[in-house]
């Protein structure tokens, strides 16, 4: 078990099942990997809505960063809901004592059903603090309206362009996800300073399924602990979401 490449997995928890360290568990056990934990917060939901929501202090999700790095070969880290900007703040002071290890960002703002989880002061610490030190950040076209102080992008070029505004001012690479798009197609476009957009297409398929951002962002970094490159890494991301949504529709 110790020579075993895991995947830290610092994210909340959700009764329901649906999305946070279920989905991400789930998702880097199917790429052969383990996983450790570091809870930041304590959910009570059910598939439409989030009824309370308990954050885990600061010194305590940096206590169990410190711990998994510790007892594991961590060889990638996804971040899910933090909550706070101390939180924040808390989580990069232990990854700038890992810069080895690829990090890969689901800035989580808000839940499916609309409930906000992050506090609106800690944007900020979030560009900040910790965006500059992973290795790919995975907003959706609203969480990346938010990040770079403008609109939902009405189309696929508008968001192009916001994400390669915040790729230039973190200094690190973006991964716009087209899901809230509209069309036949759902577009991703993986961003880096100085790199050409790289397009990831895929039919859009019209069921739905919570905790999708959730595994593509544990994908990626389970892909990226296996030792593949980035491009690739989003590219297995994208195929392993694609699989399960298409596998959902017949059952």
């Amino acid at each position: 078990m110790a020579m075993t490449p895991h995947v830290l997995i610092v994210a909340g928890s959700d009764s329901s099942g649906g999305a946070g360290i279920t989905r991400d568990v789930e998702t880097v056990s199917a790429f052969g990997l383990r996983s450790c934990l570091a809870v930041t917060a304590v959910t009570v939901q059910t598939h439409s809505a989030v009824g309370r929501i308990e954050q885990m202090p600061p010194e305590l999700i940096a206590a169990q960063m410190h711990a998994a790095f510790a007892a594991n070969p961590v060889a990638a880290v996804k971040i899910g809901m933090l909550g706070t900007a101390a939180a924040i703040e808390a989580v990069g002071e232990v990854l700038a004592a890992h810069p080895q290890v690829p990090v890969v960002l689901d800035p989580v703002l808000a839940s499916t059903s609309g409930r906000v989880l992050l506090e609106d002061k800690a944007i900020e610490a979030l560009r900040r603090a910790l965006m500059p030190v992973c290795r790919l950040v995975t907003p959706n076209l609203i969480e990346l309206a938010t990040l770079t102080g403008s609109v939902p992008a009405p189309d696929e070029e508008s968001a192009r362009r916001q994400g390669e505004e915040l790729s230039t001012t973190l200094g690190t690479a973006v991964l716009v996800k087209g899901g809230h798009g509209r069309g036949s197609k759902s577009v991703d476009f993986l961003l880096q300073p100085d790199n050409p957009a790289i397009e990831f297409e895929a039919h859009r398929l019209r069921q739905g399924m919570r905790g999708t951002g959730c595994m593509l962002s544990s994908a990626i970094a389970a892909s990226l602990a296996l030792g593949s490159s980035l491009e690739e890494s989003v590219g297995a991301g994208k195929r392993f979401v694609f699989d399960a949504l298409a596998r959902s529709a017949t059952t």
